[in-house]
């Protein structure tokens, strides 16, 4: 089984939120990941959000340190987060 994993780093917001989360399975991943998203980002626990945050799952393990281009602020663009 791979393990899988959202890293909030990839999406920049106000935050900064640094929070990185792994999971063996999809389902326990999504799980916390919507905790995460309304009670830090205040979103609302909706299918929208729920597919969205899947559509950021990734197999493996999140980096140390990402890459410049995935840092908050370098792209301008805003993230739903």
């Amino acid at each position: 089984m791979t393990r899988k994993f959202i890293d909030c780093r990839e999406f920049p917001s106000d935050m900064h939120c640094s929070v990185a989360i792994s999971a063996d399975s999809e389902e326990e991943l999504l799980g916390i990941a919507v905790e995460h998203a309304v009670s830090v980002h205040h979103h609302q626990d909706t299918p929208a959000l729920r597919q969205q945050l899947r559509q950021m799952f990734k197999d493996g393990m999140p980096p140390e340190h990402l890459p410049m281009s995935g840092q908050a602020g370098s792209s301008g663009a805003s993230h739903a987060h």
